[in-house]
Order: C-alpha cells, then structure tokens, then sequence
C-alpha cells in the first residue's frame, strides 16, 4: 500500500529534495559573480516563470496517478510517454551514484571541523587545509567508505516508508537546517562585512546576457525538477493538499535557504582582502579548501564551523532520500517488490555505480583522467556523469514534462487536479501558457547555449 504525506509533510520533503549545494555554495557563487542583486532579481522571475510551473506540472502528473515516473506518464499519456518517466529514473540513479560521494564529504569534514573546534584552528592548518583535501580526495578507500556510509543512512530512511520514514526524517532535519542557517546568518551579522553583503545581494548591480542564463539556469536545477523527485513526492500527497500552495512554499522555502546561504557566504568573501576573493570558484570543493579557514575567521568560528558543515551534510542528506525513492518507488508498483528488499536492492546498485565516481579525483589514474568520451567538455568519470546528467538530462527532462502537461494533457484536466484541494484557480490559463511557451522556450535556450556556446550548468 503506498503511503501518504501529512500537511506538512510534502512541503517539508520536497523542500529538502530542492535544497542542495546548489543553494549553499553555487547560488551564492553565482550571484556574486553576476551583479548581486540584479542576478537575485533576474532568478526570482525566472522561479516564479519557469521553477514554479514545472513543479505544479510534475506534482500534478505524481498526485493524479499515485504512481511512480514510469507509470505515471504510461498511465495519462501511454508507452511512448512512459520514456519521460524512464528518462527521470535513470537520471535521478545517475545523480544519486555521484551526488553520495560528495555527500560523503560532508562526514570527514564535521569530524575534522571537531577536531580543529577543540585543539584550535592554526596557521599551519590553514596553510594545509587544502593540500590535505586532495589527498583525502586521492584516498580511494575513503571515498568508498563514505559513499557507503552516506548511501545507508539514504537507504535506512527510505526503508521505513513514507510516513515513518521520508516524512519523519524531514520533519527533523529541515527545522534543524533552518536553525542552523539562522545562526550563521546571526553570527555574520556581528561581523563588519555583513553590511557590505547585504548591499551587494539586494541592491541590483549590472548583469550581462551570460548572467542572466544562469540565473534562469539555477532557477531550474536548483529546485530538483526534470528527474522525477517532485512527481514521485506528488505521488504520496493528500488529495485534500492544495497542488498551487504547495508547490508555491516549496519554491519559496527553496529561495530562501538560497538567499540566507548568499548573505552568509557574501559576508564571507568581503570579509576578506579584495586580492584574495579570486580564490572563491564555482566548484563546490572550495567549500572543503577555501571556507574552513574564512570560517575560523569568524566570531564563534568553532561553533559556525562544525554548525556549516553538518548543515551541507543535513541539506544532502534529504536531497539522496528524494533521488532514492524516485527508484524504489517504481520497483514498489511495477515489479510488486517490499520496500525493504527494493531499498536494499536498488541502495546496493547505486553505490556499486558509485564506486567508480569514488576512485575517478586521483586514486584510480583511468578513472580520473583516461575515462573521457565527452573530453574536452569532461574528464574522469564523475565528471563525465556530473556533465552529462546536469546539462542534458534534467533539461530535457523537464522540456518534456513542460510540454506533456501543457500540451498533450486536457486543460479540463489540468484544472480538474491542481483545483482539488484548493479551489477556483484563475491562474489555470496563465499557468498552461507559461508550460507551453515561456517554460520550453526557457530550456530551449539552456540547451541551446550548452551544445552551441560551450556553457556549463555542472
């Protein structure tokens, strides 16, 4: 029998799906690079534009059908429809192999942000910090050992269900999440840069064409669409939930972890010498090379150490849950499979098909830098996955959702669904005309600058 979410329950675990590093180090990277506010502009359109609609139309493709991808689109549209779910499946498997080594990470840091934390953070740390984090990297062992861990932390809260499981674990951690970006939000306001990081975030500075197509690229990778995760979660919402308001406080509590993330890290980056912010790029391993000793720069810097670290670690944690129910659920309802045993099965097979992105940063010389069928655009095998799935799969993906529900679905379907649990929705029209026209023309254009003008969204 599938389960069901509580009130609150999808909006908590959709909410935890969104957030990612995405939001707690692209985001704001992206934002500082692009003008400040006006990226910040730029991007809230573009979720209000893009983001939202997409959602509302997975949601109400999952809700309709109570099923998982596969089924869902084979039952409203037929077998050839059915691809869009297998497109969704095997990119959230994709995801889900690398993105729990990276999680991993996430384990070796609160342990050493510890152990700085009590024997004091020195120069002779900082002057390492980053030496020892390509070795970590280069230790073959303990990437596995830590994409295992990960994975079975992932796979015990999807064993337990929905209910007692995805909904009970998100109800703890996405509260603690906020807590915790609260107090470095509240620590970084005592520090004199804090200010300056609020002016350049909110206040709209200049911003070019390439900006403005990654602000509406992040509005659409940040928010966990094109890969099934919102329709599998609207599989197990109460018909009673309304579709709109749901997805709305999704996106809302998405942007905001964002925006909290973005004043923190703004507050880091001015602290520093304005020679020394060249430092800070778009690859999330600067949060393991750069950030430590900017963190210890701070006041309460043992706190807010170990505190940021386990807030990265919480934040993927319930993006890994998402990416693994979108698997198991169609094992649930296709093949007939116990959760338990599907959970076990399918959590053995994405870390088997991790292993490989384990050895791929300098264990394995293969691995790392001979695997290149997608050279020069990517190297290694995490690499060439990490490229493939984030500039090809999720954006067609969601091309293809956008234009399922917006064209192929009735509208007296359409707002059959999204009106019951809400009521009258006169936003019904303007909603479909965003999926039919604005929504593909938006990933249209990422598609476009990605195979034509060599841009990257990984």
């Amino acid at each position: 029998m599938r389960g069901t979410f509580g009130k609150m329950g999808f909006i908590l675990a959709a909410a935890g799906s969104a957030v990612g590093l995405g939001n707690l180090w692209k985001f704001p990277y992206m934002a500082h690079r692009n003008g400040g506010g006006a990226f910040v502009m730029v991007y809230l359109v573009a979720v209000v534009l893009l983001g939202l609609p997409i959602m509302m139309a997975e949601i109400t493709v999952g809700r309709s059908t109570a099923s998982n991808p596969v089924r869902a689109f084979r039952k409203l549209g037929g077998a050839w429809w059915s691809l869009v779910g297998w497109l969704g499946v095997g990119t959230g498997f994709i995801i889900l192999s690398y993105y729990s080594v990276v999680a991993g990470w996430t384990i070796e840091y609160v342990g050493k942000c510890l152990a700085w934390s009590a024997e004091g953070f020195t120069k002779a740390d900082a002057q390492r910090v980053g030496k020892d984090f390509m070795a970590f990297l280069a230790r073959g062992d303990r990437q596995v050992l830590y994409h295992g861990i990960f994975m079975t932390l992932t796979a015990g809260v999807i064993a337990f269900g929905v209910k007692r499981g995805i909904e009970a674990v998100t109800k703890v951690l996405m509260p603690l999440l906020f807590l915790i970006l609260l107090g470095l939000v509240a620590v970084a306001a005592t520090t004199s840069s804090f200010g300056a990081a609020l002016e350049s975030l909110f206040v709209p500075g200049k911003i070019g064409v390439r900006g403005i197509l990654e602000a509406v690229g992040q509005a659409f990778f940040s928010l966990s669409l094109g890969m099934g995760a919102m329709l599998t979660y609207g599989s197990y919402m109460s018909r009673k939930e309304s579709i709109p308001r749901s997805a709305l406080m999704v996106c809302g509590l998405d942007t905001l972890v964002a925006l909290m993330a973005s004043v923190i890290m703004f507050t880091i980056i001015l602290g520093v010498p304005p020679d020394q912010r060249g430092k800070f790029g778009a690859s999330s391993v600067i949060l393991f090379t750069t950030l430590p000793e900017m963190l210890y720069n701070l006041p309460l810097g043992r706190i807010l150490a170990p505190s940021f670290y386990l807030l990265v670690g919480f934040a993927a944690l319930t993006s890994t849950i998402s990416l693994l129910e979108v698997l198991v659920s169609w094992f649930i309802d296709d093949l007939g499979w116990k959760r338990t045993f599907a959970t076990i099965v399918v959590g053995a097979a994405t870390f088997a098909m991790g292993v490989p992105s384990a050895l791929s940063f300098g264990s394995s010389d293969f691995l790392s830098t001979k695997f290149a069928p997608l050279a020069p655009k990517a190297t290694g095998f995490f690499d060439t996955f990490d490229y493939l799935a984030a500039n090809f799969l999720l954006p067609i993906g969601g091309l293809l959702t956008s234009v399922f529900v917006g064209w192929y679905l009735s509208s007296a379907f359409t707002r059959k669904e999204v009106e019951e649990g809400h009521g009258p929705f006169p936003l019904h029209l303007l909603w479909k005309t965003l999926l039919r026209f604005v929504c593909p023309g938006a990933i249209a254009w990422i598609l476009y600058s990605i195979v034509f003008q060599g841009v990257k969204f990984n």
